[in-house]
C-alpha cells in the first residue's frame, strides 16, 4: 500500500498507509488523544475524525480546549437536540441549528408553543439519545437527491437553503444520526456518545432568517459539555452574567435607552452614559494623538458613485440602508468611513516623504441589520466605529504593524482587559491582489506578532478576499471572549481608487493600506465594559465618582460647602438633599455603585473632615476633604481600573 507523509503542527512528520483516518492517527499516538479528539483539521480544513486521507497533509487534533473544537462539539448537540425534537414533536420541521460563541442553538417550526418545562423533556431525550453511541455519518450527494430527500420529508426550510447552493462549487453533505437526517456541511464528533452533560437554556422567537416578513420559528439555545464540572461552573457563572446584563444594568443605573417606535437598533444616550462616553472618547483622542495619528472628520452620507467606486454597491447594498433623492441624484448613508478617507488621501498628490499616514476618526456608520439580531447595544443599527487608516510604503508596514499592536495592547489594559488573544488569517482561495503583497502582508503580521513575543492562533484561509488580519479577542471578568479589535490588509480599496504616492524614484506607487480598530465601535465596547465592570466602573470612568450625604437637614450648608470644593478639583459629585433616612440613601447609592460616598454630620461637621464609605468595602472611616481629594485624584490620572 502507498505511503503518506502526515506533518504535526509541531512540524515533525510520519508516514502511514494510504486511506488512514485522523481516529487511526490519533490512536497511534495515546489512547488519551484519541479519547479526547472530536474532530481534526486537514490542511486547514475541519473534518471528520473517520474520514480517510489519501494524499500527504498536515493535521491538527481538535479538542474541547480549542474553539474550533468546541464547536464541533456544539455543533453536533444542535443535531443532537433536533433528534430529541423530532422524537417528541415528530410533525417538527427545522431551520437552521449552528454553534455560537456559548453553545448552540436551532430554529424549529411546531404547532405548539413551547414553555420552560419542555426543554426539561428535551433534555431528557437528549440524554436518552446520546447514551446509544449512534455515530455522525456523513453522505455526500447530488443536488437532486438532496432536494428530493427534504421533499419528502417535507421540510421547506431545507429546500430553501438547498436552492442558495451552488453544487458546481460546493460539496452538498446530509449527516445521519441514529433516525435524524440533517443538511449539514459538519464535521461533526464521531458519535452521540462524546456528547455527556447538557442544560437547555431558554427559548426565544426568532424570524426565520432573521426577517421580520418571514414566519416565526421558536428558537432552542442550549449548551453541553463533556465534564460535569464544565456544566455547573458554566451555570453559575450565567447567573452572574444575567445580573451583569448590560440591558438590565443599562436601565438601572439609567446609563442608555432604546425605543422600537422610533426606529430599532439605535441608541439614546443618557446623561450618565454619556458622561462614560465622553470620558472614553477624551482619552481614545489624546492617546491616538500621543501615538501620531491624526484626527479626521468626514460626511454621513455620499453619493452613489462614491459607493459604486469602492464596491460597496456591489457587495455590501443589502446591509446598506436605501439611497435618498438629493437634487435628483441619489445619496447613501454611510456603512463605512473608508471611502472619505481615501478621498482625503487622493485630494493632493502625495510623496513617500508624507508616509506613513495615520488617520482616525470617531465615525458614526450605519447598517441595515435585521431586526431578529438586534441586541442592546451588542447588535445595533447605527454605531460610531473607532476607526483609523493606516497608508505606508511597503518598506514602513511591519513596523507599522507593531506599533498597531501595542497601542492596542495599551488601550485595553486601559479600559482593564488584560487578557487578550489574537488571531493571524490568511489568504482565501478567492482574492483580490498580487500575489507577493498577500506574502508580503501576511510575513508582516506574523513578524509582527512574533516581535513582541505574542501567542496566536491561524486561521489559514480565514482572511477577506481584500486582504490578511490580525484579530484581538479579549476576555472579560467572567472569562467569556469578545471579538474587538481587527488590523486588516486591504488590496482592493487602493486599486478601485487608484491610489498612489511618488516614490524615491521619481515613480508612482501603490501605498499599503491598514484598516484598524482597537475598541470596535463605542456602543459595542460600552456594552462589553458594562458587563466587565457589572456596571460599578473605575472611578475614571464613572458618571457619578461621589456622593455627598448629608444625615440630615442640619448638615446641608456643610455639605454643599464639600460639594463645592469637590467640583472646584472637577470632581464628578451629586449631592443628596432627599428627606429620607441616612440608611436608605446609602442603599440606594451603592445599588447606583457609585465609588465613594461621603457621610456628613455632626461629627464630621464639627471636626470639618469626613467619613468617607466605598461601593461593596463599607466604611472606611474619617478623613481629611484634601486628603480624601489627593486620594481620588490619583486614582482618576493614574486611570485605576480596579473595580470599587
Amino acid at each position: 500500500m502507498n505511503k503518506i507523509k502526515i506533518t504535526f503542527p509541531d512540524g515533525n512528520s510520519k508516514e502511514f498507509d494510504n486511506g488512514i483516518t485522523a481516529l487511526q492517527i490519533a490512536e497511534s499516538i495515546s489512547p488519551r488523544l484519541a479519547k479526547e479528539a472530536l474532530a481534526a483539521k486537514i490542511n486547514g480544513s475541519p473534518v471528520d475524525l473517520n474520514k480517510p486521507i489519501e494524499k500527504d497533509t498536515s493535521i491538527k487534533f481538535l479538542t474541547f480546549n480549542d474553539d474550533e473544537g468546541k464547536e464541533v462539539y456544539w455543533h453536533s448537540t444542535s443535531h443532537l437536540m433536533a433528534h430529541a425534537i423530532q422524537e417528541i414533536y415528530p410533525e417538527a420541521k427545522f431551520g437552521v441549528g449552528p454553534a455560537i460563541d456559548a453553545g448552540f442553538y436551532y430554529d424549529i417550526d411546531i404547532n405548539s408553543t413551547l414553555h420552560e418545562d419542555d426543554l426539561k423533556k428535551i433534555e431528557d431525550k437528549m440524554i436518552e439519545l446520546s447514551k446509544k453511541s449512534d455515530p455522525f455519518e456523513r453522505v455526500e450527494l447530488s443536488k437532486e437527491d438532496a432536494i428530493d430527500f427534504f421533499k419528502k420529508k417535507g421540510d421547506e426550510y431545507k429546500l430553501e437553503l438547498l436552492s442558495e447552493l451552488d453544487e458546481d462549487n460546493e460539496i452538498i453533505s446530509i449527516y445521519n444520526e441514529g433516525n435524524f437526517t440533517d443538511l449539514c456541511r459538519g464535521p461533526h464528533v464521531p458519535s452521540t456518545a462524546k456528547i455527556k452533560y447538557i442544560k437547555l437554556l431558554n427559548i426565544s422567537g426568532s424570524y426565520w432568517r432573521g426577517d421580520e416578513h418571514n414566519k416565526q420559528l421558536q428558537r432552542i439555545y442550549g449548551i453541553s459539555f463533556p465534564k460535569k464540572k464544565m456544566l455547573d461552573d458554566y451555570l453559575q457563572l450565567l447567573e452572574e452574567a444575567k445580573k451583569r446584563d448590560h440591558r438590565k444594568l443599562g436601565k438601572q443605573l439609567d446609563l442608555f435607552s432604546t425605543h422600537e417606535e422610533a426606529g430599532a437598533g439605535l441608541i439614546y444616550w443618557h446623561p450618565k452614559g454619556a458622561r462614560i462616553r465622553l470620558e472614553i472618547e477624551d482619552y481614545w483622542r489624546k492617546a491616538h494623538l500621543d501615538n501620531g495619528y491624526e484626527i479626521l472628520y468626514s460626511p454621513h452620507m455620499g453619493k452613489s458613485w462614491l459607493w459604486e467606486t469602492s464596491g460597496h454597491l456591489d457587495f455590501y447594498k443589502e446591509s446598506m440602508f436605501a439611497e435618498m433623492k438629493v437634487d435628483d441624484q441619489d445619496y447613501f448613508i454611510r456603512p463605512m468611513n473608508c471611502p472619505f478617507h481615501i478621498l482625503i488621501y487622493k485630494s493632493r498628490l502625495r510623496s513617500y516623504r508624507d508616509l506613513p499616514l495615520r488617520w482616525a476618526e470617531l465615525g458614526t456608520v450605519y447598517r441595515y441589520e435585521k431586526s431578529g439580531v438586534l441586541h442592546g447595544l451588542l447588535r445595533v443599527r447605527g454605531f460610531t466605529q473607532d476607526d483609523a487608516h493606516i497608508f505606508c510604503t511597503h518598506e514602513q508596514v511591519e513596523d507599522e504593524i507593531i506599533k498597531v499592536i501595542r497601542f492596542a495592547i495599551m488601550m485595553w489594559k486601559a479600559f482593564g482587559f488584560e487578557d487578550l488573544k489574537f488571531y493571524l488569517s490568511t489568504k482565501p482561495e478567492k482574492a483580490v491582489g498580487d500575489e507577493s503583497l498577500w506574502h508580503k502582508a501576511e510575513e508582516s503580521l506574523k513578524k509582527a506578532l512574533e516581535h513582541e513575543n505574542l501567542d496566536y492562533e491561524l486561521d489559514e484561509g480565514g482572511g477577506a478576499f481584500y486582504g490578511p488580519k490580525i484579530d484581538i479577542k479579549v476576555r472579560d471578568a467572567l472569562k467569556r471572549e469578545w471579538q474587538m479589535s481587527t488590523i486588516q490588509f486591504d488590496f482592493n480599496l487602493p486599486e478601485r481608487f487608484d491610489m498612489n504616492y511618488i516614490g524615491e524614484d521619481g515613480h508612482e506607487h501603490r501605498p499599503f493600506m491598514v484598516h484598524r480598530a482597537l475598541l470596535g465601535s463605542i456602543e459595542r465596547f460600552f456594552g462589553v465594559l458594562i458587563e466587565h465592570f457589572g456596571g460599578a466602573f473605575p472611578v475614571w470612568l464613572a458618571p457619578v465618582q461621589v456622593a455627598v450625604i448629608p444625615v440630615s437637614q442640619h448638615f446641608f450648608d456643610y455639605a454643599r460647602k464639600v460639594t463645592d470644593v469637590l467640583k472646584k478639583h472637577e470632581i464628578r459629585v451629586e449631592l443628596d438633599e432627599r428627606n429620607e433616612k441616612i440608611g436608605y440613601k446609602i442603599r440606594d447609592w451603592e445599588t447606583q455603585k457609585v465609588p465613594y460616598m461621603l457621610i456628613l454630620g455632626e461629627k464630621e461637621q464639627s471636626a470639618g473632615n469626613i467619613s468617607v464609605r466605598k461601593h461593596k468595602e463599607g466604611d472606611q472611616g474619617a478623613l481629611g476633604l484634601n486628603e480624601f481629594i489627593d486620594n481620588i485624584a490619583i486614582q482618576i490620572k493614574n486611570k485605576d481600573y480596579t473595580t470599587t
